[in-house]
């Protein structure tokens, strides 16, 4: 069935961008396929305005952090005022880069761009839940992920696991092969020491092939031994870099691997780069990533036709996301009328920004309702990251914070403004006759703003 014009643009800034702004569906009538495409570009995605520091910037803070643990563990006090400060440092600069990001986001005319940047993002989730990733977070999203959102995701897969930030997040940092010299030295000094998988794990199971490609432990265990010494250069490094990747050829185990199949010589840091590549290639990757790709932007249980058509631009294109991002935004699927996802706290208050015209300016006016609402800034509770299913948002307590928080940010915002104005600007032709009966009725104009956050139109996108 073809959709008239105005749904259409409708769709097209509401379920594949972020949420319209007052004129952004307008905009978008014309032309709204032709509005997404002109958003592809092979730079990648847009950067935040954060404070422009740099992974190695945030490293060295990481390490001073570090040196005042030392320093304060022979006092047998680990938290000292030093420490304490080094923390709060460290977790102010993620909330600056988190900040950034939803100001971005609640401003950008790119809303497509800027979905597709984050659905990358999360798909390559790094957590700064631990403290050591904290100010990485922000720092990798804008160095291993935006400017590669639009090119092959063979570089965006090296980038991501080269990364400091993922490194140590997966603790691949530490991973020691039994048999390197590092190893054998290390342990006949009785130190522990060990092979990591974590990261080999996440990297089959998460980020290509997925679960169900009928790869084995010991694949994951023979890719693990591959990617030993894949690490990041600390403060002593001779060659001063410092919070950089570097390939510690000592604590690499030594040997031919196979993995999938497939025999990889004893290359240095080219054997995981070659699994790697394979991976990225995998035919098992594309199915993998074509099917997370619709679940994200279309629904739960995305149409096979929509799946088969974005693992045909990936396989046809070699995995060049500029042109899976062209299939899903042509596919007839994308455009059903019926809107099936539900957003996750991040997307509705988002676009609850967007449509009000505003956005945030202190940390303090999104971390608290984003962690109440369970989606906690850059601390996704897993390396799978934070899950795209209704279920994981809609439960009733999860709802009522909504509630509670709509009715307090439509008092805050919407002044002498028309909220039935606001509704039309912001669901365009979604918009119900129901819900518009409802918000021109309601007693208060804050009161028909908050009927509008919590629609049904505006909640699903």
């Amino acid at each position: 069935m073809a959709l008239d014009r105005d749904l259409q643009a409708a769709i097209a800034v509401t379920r594949l961008g972020l949420g319209a702004r007052a004129g952004d569906i307008a905009a978008a009538r014309n032309d709204p396929q032709s509005a997404l495409l002109s958003q592809i570009r092979e730079s990648g995605a847009d950067q935040p305005a954060s404070s422009g520091a740099t992974s190695v910037d945030r490293f060295g803070a990481l390490l001073a952090y570090r040196q005042e643990k030392r320093d304060a563990k022979p006092a047998g006090d680990p938290k000292t005022p030093a420490v304490k400060a080094d923390i709060k440092m460290l977790r102010q600069d993620a909330g600056e880069d988190f900040l950034a990001r939803v100001r971005l986001a609640a401003v950008t005319d790119a809303g497509f761009r800027e979905r597709w940047a984050l659905f990358w993002a999360n798909h390559f989730t790094v957590s700064a839940a631990k403290i050591t990733t904290a100010g990485l977070v922000g720092p990798f999203e804008d160095e291993a992920i935006r400017p590669h959102v639009f090119g092959r995701f063979e570089d965006m897969l090296a980038a991501s696991s080269r990364h400091p930030a993922m490194l140590l997040y997966l603790d691949q940092a530490r991973s020691i092969g039994p048999d390197s010299l590092a190893g054998v030295h290390q342990s006949g000094a009785g130190k522990a020491v060990g092979l990591n998988e974590n990261l080999a794990r996440e990297i089959m199971e998460l980020h290509t092939v997925g679960l169900n490609a009928g790869y084995t432990q010991a694949d994951v265990t023979e890719f693990a031994r591959a990617m030993t010494g894949w690490s990041v250069a600390g403060r002593d490094d001779p060659q001063g870099r410092a919070g950089q990747f570097v390939f510690r050829e000592r604590a690499h185990e030594p040997g031919q691997r196979t993995i999938l199949g497939k025999r990889y010589g004893d290359d240095g840091v080219n054997q995981a780069r070659a699994v790697q590549r394979d991976l990225a290639t995998n035919p098992q990757t594309a199915r993998h990533l074509a099917t997370k790709i619709a679940l994200h932007f279309v629904a739960d249980d995305p149409p096979t036709s929509l799946v088969a058509r974005l693992q045909g631009a990936w396989t046809n294109s070699n995995g060049h996301l500029g042109e899976v991002a062209r299939a899903l935004i042509t596919a007839p699927e994308t455009w059903s009328p019926t809107a099936a996802k539900f957003k996750t706290p991040y997307e509705f208050l988002v676009s609850s920004w967007r449509a009000a015209g505003t956005s945030p300016d202190t940390i303090m006016a999104v971390a608290p309702i984003l962690s109440a609402m369970g989606q906690k800034p850059f601390s996704a509770p897993s390396p799978k990251g934070w899950p795209e299913e209704t279920a994981a948002w809609l439960a009733p307590d999860a709802v009522i914070k909504r509630m509670d928080w709509s009715e307090m940010f439509a008092a805050q915002t919407i002044g002498d403004r028309d909220p039935l104005q606001i509704a039309q600007n912001s669901l365009g032709a979604r918009l119900t006759p129901l819900t518009a009966k409802t918000i021109a009725r309601a007693e208060t104009r804050a009161e028909g703003l908050a009927i509008l956050f919590m629609s049904p139109e505006f909640q699903r996108r």
